[in-house]
């Protein structure tokens, strides 16, 4: 499988262009198995994002209206923070801010992002290892849940790595690319590309995949 966009394979230094940065977290990446995740966090470690509105609704609001059965789903609304749909926004507005050139502001949004990626994968799995054996049904259903999101959040922790890098901060992007190899497995496309910028920092020294030599 393709990579989702390609990487110099010649060693980076410095600061990458602004263009080259923009280009590389805006880029959507494909779905594909991700290992599932191993240290659940607690979910009150979600903060919601700057200028979002988490004052009590009002009692005249908060009754639901039986003509609409998302009134009765309220986690499939717009305005939660644990959805799939709000990690894929905090990593949009994570794109503009790139694009601003507020790398400060992108980090915190990616960083949001990445912890409710996360935190649904953790409970999808939970889920489904509760249902194994009792409904396999609901069980497969919960463990394919589960691998997508962890395919989010290793993407959104991607790109975080990616804005360190550009901030000069290699020290800081070095655990995350290899959170990712751990999460991704080398073989796989991401897992591939977090090695590549592991290379490109200096940090391995082998390249992977190996080139072939030419023979005489």
């Amino acid at each position: 499988m393709g990579s989702a966009f390609q990487l110099n394979p010649t060693r980076m230094t410095g600061w990458f262009s602004l263009p080259l940065l923009t280009a590389l977290l805006l880029l959507p990446g494909a779905i594909a198995s991700a290992q599932e995740v191993s240290e659940p966090d607690s979910f009150d470690r979600i903060q919601a994002p700057a200028g979002s509105n988490n004052s009590t609704p009002s009692a005249a609001n908060s009754e639901p209206e039986i003509e609409d059965p998302n009134n009765l789903r309220p986690l499939a609304q717009d305005n939660t923070l644990l959805s799939v749909e709000a990690g894929e926004r905090l990593m949009s507005e994570a794109g503009d801010a790139v694009a601003q050139q507020d790398y400060a502001l992108a980090i915190q949004k990616l960083q949001q992002s990445r912890e409710i990626f996360n935190q649904l994968s953790n409970f999808h799995q939970q889920l489904a290892s509760s249902f194994n054996g009792i409904d396999n049904r609901i069980s497969s259903a919960q463990r394919t849940k589960a691998l997508e999101t962890a395919q989010m959040r290793d993407r959104a922790t991607f790109q975080l790595a990616l804005v360190h890098r550009a901030q000069n901060q290699p020290e800081l992007a070095v655990p995350l690319l290899i959170q990712i190899i751990q999460s991704q497995q080398p073989t796989r496309d991401l897992g591939q590309q977090a090695y590549q910028q592991l290379l490109e920092l200096g940090f391995v020294d082998s390249p992977y995949p190996q080139q072939p030599t030419s023979s005489n």
